[in-house]
Parts: C-alpha cells; structure tokens; sequence
C-alpha cells in the first residue's frame, strides 16, 4: 500500500493575517455599536426635554385657562347676587298699598356744606397735613385690622405717589395711569376713599364705572377686600354703588350732589370713551391704561 501524503501546514504568516484582520474588524464594528449608542442616547435624551417641556406647557395652559373662566365666574356670581340684593332692597322700599296723605318722613337733615374740596389750595394746609399723616401712616404702619372704610393692605411706595398726585398735584380732578393690573388700581383707589372717608364722613359716595359685571365684581371684591366692608355697604343708598353705564351713574352723581353729599367717580382703565359730563364734580378718578403694557385683566 502507499503511504498517505502529509497534509500542508499553514504558513504562520497567513494566520497572524487572519487573525490581525478579524481583530480589526470586531474593533470597528465596536466602535460603530458605541457611536450608534451615543447617537441614540442623545435623541433620547432630547425626546425627554421635549417631552417635559410639553408637559410643562399643558400644566400651564390649563391651569391659565381655569383660573380665568373661575375669575369670570366668580366675577359676575358677585356681580348677580349684588344686583338682586340691591332689587330686594328697592322693592321692599316700594309703597305697594295707597294711604292718603302719608305724614312726610322726617329724615335727618345732612351735615352742613363743606364746599367741594380743594385740596391744591391754600387754605386747605391743615387738610394737606391730614391727608399727607394718612398716606404716610398706610404706607409705614399698615392696620390689617382696622375699622370699615380704613385701608387695611400693605401700601408700597408706588401706591403712595399715586395717592399723593391726585390729591395735590391734580386736586381731587384727574387721571391716573394704571399701575399694571385691576388689582393694584383697586388699592389705589381705596386709599383714596378712606382718605375722603376720614375727612369728609359719610357725605362720600362713591360711584363706580365699569362695563362688564365681571369687571364690576372684581371691583366689589377688591374694595371689600382692602376697606374691610361688606355686601351690605354696596347699593343705590350706600356707600359705594356700581355701574354699567355711564348715564344712570351721572344720575346718581347729580342727586347726590343736590342732597349736598359728594360722589367720587371712579372710572375702570377700560371705559375708552368717557361721558364728558362725568367730569363735571368735584371729584373723580379716572384710570389710563398704559399703551406699552397691555392690560393683565382683558377679558
């Protein structure tokens, strides 16, 4: 028999090659898997962002939108019961059965006149330090616990200055840039009813335009709010009335004035047309809305 031929060994050159190649390979395909994972990682990691973001958005959104339908609301809910509460007390008032010749209520007769105040002036200096001691005292030691009709929130310098101008450089007559939002002008405006109120009592009224029962209510809020009054000093013959519209105000204001009381119409920033005959009394404030910065409280 022959003898099997020897089978040929391999070259240890072409081995080291084999292997050298294969080593290369696995190593770029590693680092294509690693660059690949990274890439991932980062598209993940922006998808996250994204994602938090949006949530973020939608929290917001909604709860914007809730607190603005719950201000409408609420706004005109106060607005209504006001307005019944003020039917009620109109009808109850009403003589609903003919007597003859009803003897003539005898009502208590006005406090005597005081003339308009003329704060600007001369002889109102003992006045001028009256209303000056007030300003100072709401803005250095507030009294959250006062007495109705006293300011009872914290009074900051920008709310003082505002003050200040309409009792002495605009006396009691003028308009007053609005200080951002409804709110703000709300404190405004009570520290000048309770300054009037300390010097002037209860001849006092105080009329106030604006011309949604939204706007309204959060007029009757604010003013509860910060003077410490309640319901019952918001109607026809008390202390503060409200108004949609400017005729049946100037009404009020001309039969205030012949009972020898004094109205202070207060007009909201968004009344953009102003009766001309509002700004016949003595006292009225008026305030601007400020064209660089839109109104917070547009609805």
């Amino acid at each position: 028999m022959e003898e099997p031929l020897p089978l040929p060994t391999p070259e240890p050159q072409h081995s080291s090659k084999v292997e050298a190649d294969l080593a290369r390979l696995v190593e770029e395909s590693l680092a294509e898997l690693e660059q690949r994972k990274k890439s991932l990682e980062l598209t993940i990691a922006d998808l996250e962002r994204k994602r938090d973001r949006l949530r973020e958005e939608m929290r917001k959104n909604f709860v914007g939108s809730s607190q603005e339908i719950a201000i409408r609301v609420q706004g005109f809910k106060d607005y209504l019961m006001g307005s019944l509460q003020e039917l009620v007390t109109a009808v109850e008032e009403l003589e609903l059965t003919p007597s003859p010749e009803p003897a003539p209520v005898e009502r208590p007769a006005p406090p005597p006149p005081q003339g308009n105040p003329k704060f600007a002036e001369q002889s109102f200096q003992e006045e001028a330090k009256h209303i000056r001691s007030l300003i100072d005292q709401y803005r250095r030691n507030p009294d959250y616990y006062g007495p109705p009709w006293q300011l009872r929130r914290t009074f900051e310098p920008i709310h003082a200055e505002r003050t200040s101008n309409w009792f002495f450089a605009q006396g009691g007559r003028g308009a007053l840039r609005t200080i951002g939002n409804r709110l703000q002008n709300i404190l405004v405006a009570a520290a000048i009813i309770s300054i009037l109120r300390s010097c002037y009592g209860d001849r006092i009224r105080t009329l106030v335009l604006a011309n949604t029962p939204e706007r309204l209510g959060e007029w009757r809020r604010g003013l509860q709010d910060c003077l410490g009054i309640s319901r019952s000093d918001f109607g026809p013959d008390q202390g503060v009335t409200l108004f949609e519209d400017s005729t049946a105000l100037i009404q009020r204001a001309d039969r205030l004035v012949e009972r020898k009381q004094l109205p202070l119409i207060i007009i909201d920033e968004t009344e953009m047309e102003i009766n001309l005959a509002l700004l016949q009394f003595p006292l009225w404030l008026a305030f601007a809305p400020n064209p660089q910065q839109p109104s917070l409280y547009e609805y």
